[in-house]
């Protein structure tokens, strides 16, 4: 079984301007998201996991037991988040903006040496990847 803790270094992304771009970021702030390169660690104690996202511009933390909903907080709004674990290497976050009823996604993929992150949102024509390789 492949562990999925541990620390990891964001290193590459694929379409992340043209996703964000699509969800509404503003300009600026999005062509800093483009360029930061965030650090990620996952935690599990007992049925609880942990998602930590640093970067220079703010650190996030979420802390849930799969498939119980959770909210997590972003910028300009709160999503109502459930996460569930599809097989040993792969986790799904399903997300909805309450306001709004707008939906977005994430699929961790795992292998050995790295996280390949797969955003998805209803307003995005494709997805955007995020890489992330493990450092711990």
């Amino acid at each position: 079984m492949l562990s999925i803790t541990g620390k990891y270094q964001h290193y590459k992304n694929e379409a992340i301007d043209d996703y964000f771009s699509a969800v509404g970021v503003p300009y600026m702030a999005r062509k800093m998201m483009s360029m930061s390169s965030p650090a990620m660690e996952i935690a599990v104690e007992g049925e609880e996991m942990t998602i930590k996202n640093i970067s220079l511009m703010r650190t996030v933390e979420n802390k849930f037991k799969f498939g119980e909903e959770y909210e997590e907080h972003m910028p300009n709004t709160i999503l109502k988040s459930v996460t569930t674990k599809i097989n040993d290497n792969q986790l799904e976050t399903k997300s909805v903006i309450p306001d709004t009823g707008i939906t977005c996604g994430r699929l961790y993929e795992f292998k050995d040496d790295e996280c390949v992150i797969t955003l998805t949102h209803s307003n995005a024509k494709t997805p955007a990847k995020r890489y992330f390789r493990r450092v711990k």
